[in-house]
């Protein structure tokens, strides 16, 4: 297998695509990795920098209350591409491959591949781990580049080429922090050498390809997920000087349950250090600058579509897998119920979308694009799915909805509506949040008894049966060459 990309094969014949897939519309598929609601749409930070993903919304349907199904990289990918909730398969952490667990399920990819579409992709589109992106699901991908080869364990990810670190890392002089936890910009490195620039220039040199049917291009981008790696430009667009600290009261995690604390906890390390050292005004800094680095990517692609003769006749949907955690709550990281970590942008453009321009109000999960995809594209429908299709909000902005569920390792989940934001965790302790007149979520009421009624209805939507978690990595021999899973025989 190639270090770098591997094809599939599709034993379909071009006579019987060309069949299936007549006037049938590509599918452009762009994701970003934990970038929270800090988007100019949005408007989660005052003065960010994110003009290409703001022009999207303002010529597509922006989603403004869109959760993921679960607040961590794998569990939310997993969720959104499998089109099932982590509570019906039991993958909740990032140790967790999905292929072995689910092994005749019919991912987003392969099911538009099955219905004689062309699928490519590079990038994070799957989880990045190797084990979780078989090559079966796709025609041709590109795997993941990464900024910091020099980190990352072969086993994990063979295909890498290891190298020492650089001179001057860690580059965030963070004292005894090593790996991920890094930021500033790599020296003598330009743009178009960063690891997610090879995803966007496999991006655009497909787009310049014939292409005889309908294809579905992912192109998955690991920023502004850390190490917060970006060249100087970016940086240089949030002088220190005009860098705002999120609002996190000291006392902010007095009013919620040991189960809460315990969440925001996890990586603390990480936010202690951070103010230890005088660094929370570099570290923001650091992620709105690859923010910004992620929106102008994001722009080299859209460009690149607008060029191409595909540009009429493409959906566009564009989506981060979870939030992020800046300080707010005590936390730094995600892996949280609150909004920071729940909160991500969704954006659908191009041929379905009407009343463009207008913003969705109505709550919504990650787990709705995959059948908002398959009826947009004309694709048979599926009843195997947790989420709902989006078509009613996408032909009427007003259209309503009533909630959304997140869910994080195991039994606890959040139920978001318009109103309120409910948290119960597995000890059955709880949560309540009007995010109308709370957005910052600072003040619980779960305990309080005029809102009994509030927490009952909420409460109604929470699954009625949590999955078993799934086996981990450790529990498998995994043969990257053939792709497969042997479970390990425990003496």
């Amino acid at each position: 297998m190639n270090r770098r990309s591997f094809l599939g094969t599709l034993a379909s014949s071009p006579a019987a695509w060309a069949q299936r897939t007549a006037n049938r519309p590509n599918v452009l598929f762009l994701s970003v990795d934990d970038m929270n609601d800090w988007v100019g749409c949005l408007g989660g930070y005052p003065g960010v920098k994110t003009p290409h993903i703001d022009s999207l919304a303002r010529r597509g349907a922006l989603f403004a209350d869109t959760h993921c199904a679960a607040p961590i990289c794998n569990p939310s990918r997993t969720a959104l591409l499998t089109g099932r909730a982590p509570w019906r398969t039991g993958i909740y952490n990032n140790d967790q491959p999905w292929p072995p667990r689910m092994p005749g399920v019919k991912t987003l990819p392969l099911y538009f591949r099955e219905s004689g579409y062309y699928v490519a992709g590079a990038g994070k589109v799957f989880h990045h781990v190797a084990g979780h992106n078989p090559p079966s699901q796709w025609n041709e991908f590109q795997l993941q580049q990464f900024d910091d080869p020099w980190y990352r364990r072969p086993e994990w990810y063979p295909w890498n080429v290891k190298v020492p670190p650089p001179p001057g890392h860690p580059f965030n002089d963070l004292h005894g922090f090593q790996g991920e936890f890094d930021w500033g910009v790599l020296p003598g490195r330009p743009e178009d050498a960063y690891g997610d620039m090879a995803a966007v220039q496999y991006g655009r040199q497909f787009l310049q390809r014939e292409h005889s049917r309908p294809f579905f291009l992912a192109v998955g981008l690991w920023h502004p997920h850390i190490p917060l790696f970006a060249p100087d430009s970016y940086y240089a667009m949030y002088p220190p000087e005009n860098v705002r600290l999120p609002e996190a009261p000291e006392d902010d995690l007095d009013d919620v349950p040991a189960a809460a604390k315990k969440f925001a906890a996890a990586r603390f390390e990480e936010y202690d250090r951070i103010r230890k050292e005088g660094k929370w005004r570099d570290a923001v800094r650091a992620y709105l600058a690859c923010l910004s680095f992620a929106d102008s990517m994001i722009g080299y692609m859209i460009a690149a579509l607008e060029a191409s003769a595909y540009a009429s006749n493409t959906v566009i949907v564009f989506w981060s897998d979870n939030g992020w955690h800046l300080g707010e709550k005590r936390h730094w990281h995600k892996t949280t119920l609150w909004q920071r970590s729940t909160h991500v942008p969704l954006i659908f453009a191009g041929p379905g979308v009407e009343q463009a321009g207008l913003t969705r109000q109505a709550p919504v999960s990650l787990l709705d694009i995959y059948p908002t995809l398959v009826e947009l594209c004309g694709l048979p429908g599926r009843d195997d799915l947790d989420g709902q299709s989006l078509m009613p909000q996408l032909r009427d902005a007003g259209a309503n909805r009533e909630a959304a569920v997140s869910t994080l390792m195991g039994d606890n989940h959040a139920v978001v509506s318009q109103r309120w934001r409910y948290i119960r965790y597995a000890d059955g302790s709880e949560e309540l949040y009007d995010r109308v007149t709370d957005p910052g979520e600072f003040e619980n009421l779960a305990g309080v008894a005029r809102y009994a009624d509030v927490k009952r209805r909420h409460a109604a939507r929470l699954p009625k049966m949590i999955a078993p978690d799934a086996l981990e990595r450790q529990d498998y021999d995994f043969n990257f060459e053939t792709y497969t899973f042997r479970p390990k025989v425990r003496p």
